[in-house]
C-alpha cells in the first residue's frame, strides 16, 4: 500500500458568513457558532471528544500520517489520529438506502491512474470542514486520487453537492507528502467528558447498548 504523510492545514475560528452559496439555515448555524467564538468561548473540532471527523473533513485533519492499503475489492484509508478507517468498495454500485455513518458508504473505481471515490450516507452529525459547516442527509462528494510529481505526492480533488446546506456544488483540494518509511504507530484518543474549565466541548460519543 501507499503509504503517505500529509502537510498539516491552518484553521481559523470564525466562519465568514458573507459565503453566497450558503442555505440560510446553514449560515444561521453558524453565525450561532461564530457568536459564541466572538463572545470569547471555545469552540472544538468533533474530534476534540473523539468524534469521527466525516467527509470531506477527513482530508482536512492530516497532522498525523494517513496510509492507503489496496486489495482486489477494496481500498482501506487508515489515519493515524485515533485509528479512523475508510473503507472504498471497488467497482460495486452503491447500496439503495445507506444508514447514515460518520464515513458514509463509499464505493470507488478508477479511470486510467486515478481513483474516483462517491460517498453518500455521511451522518448530519458530522462537519464539511473544520468550521462546523454543516450539511443536510443528502450530501454528495466525489474525491480523485492520483499520484503526482513523480510518484512523490499524492494530490485529492473533491467535489461537494448538497443543494440541502448549499446552493451549488464546490471543489477542494488536499495535498499529501509521500513518506514511505513512516511507520503506523497506534494512537488513541483518551475519552475525557470531563468540562473541568466550562469548555463547552462535545459530549464522548455513548452507545445506546452494548454489543455483549
Amino acid at each position: 500500500g501507499v503509504q503517505t504523510c500529509a502537510l498539516p492545514i491552518s484553521t481559523f475560528p470564525v466562519a465568514d458568513l458573507t459565503n453566497p452559496i450558503l442555505q440560510p439555515w446553514a449560515r444561521e448555524e453558524l453565525r450561532k457558532l461564530n457568536s459564541r467564538v466572538l463572545a470569547g468561548r471555545p469552540l472544538y473540532s468533533r474530534q476534540t471528544s473523539c468524534w469521527p471527523t466525516g467527509v470531506p473533513t477527513f482530508l482536512l485533519y492530516v497532522v498525523n500520517p494517513v496510509f492507503f492499503l489496496q486489495t482486489p475489492k477494496e481500498v482501506t484509508i487508515l489515519a493515524t489520529t485515533d485509528h479512523m478507517v475508510r473503507r472504498v468498495f471497488l467497482n460495486v454500485p452503491h447500496s439503495r438506502n445507506p444508514k447514515p455513518s460518520w464515513f458514509g458508504e463509499s464505493v470507488g473505481h478508477y479511470e486510467g491512474d486515478t481513483l474516483v471515490v462517491d460517498t453518500i450516507g455521511v451522518t448530519t452529525k458530522a462537519f464539511v470542514d473544520n468550521y462546523r459547516t454543516p450539511h443536510s442527509e443528502n450530501l454528495h462528494v466525489i474525491e480523485r486520487y492520483r499520484m503526482i510529481d513523480d510518484g512523490k505526492t499524492l494530490e485529492v480533488k473533491f467535489r461537494v453537492e448538497d443543494p440541502g446546506a448549499f446552493t451549488t456544488p464546490w471543489d477542494g483540494k488536499q495535498l499529501y507528502v509521500r513518506a514511505d518509511r513512516t511507520a503506523l504507530q497506534e494512537q488513541v484518543c483518551a475519552e475525557n467528558p470531563n468540562n473541568y474549565f466550562n469548555m463547552e466541548i462535545d459530549p464522548v460519543p455513548q452507545a445506546d447498548k452494548t454489543d455483549f
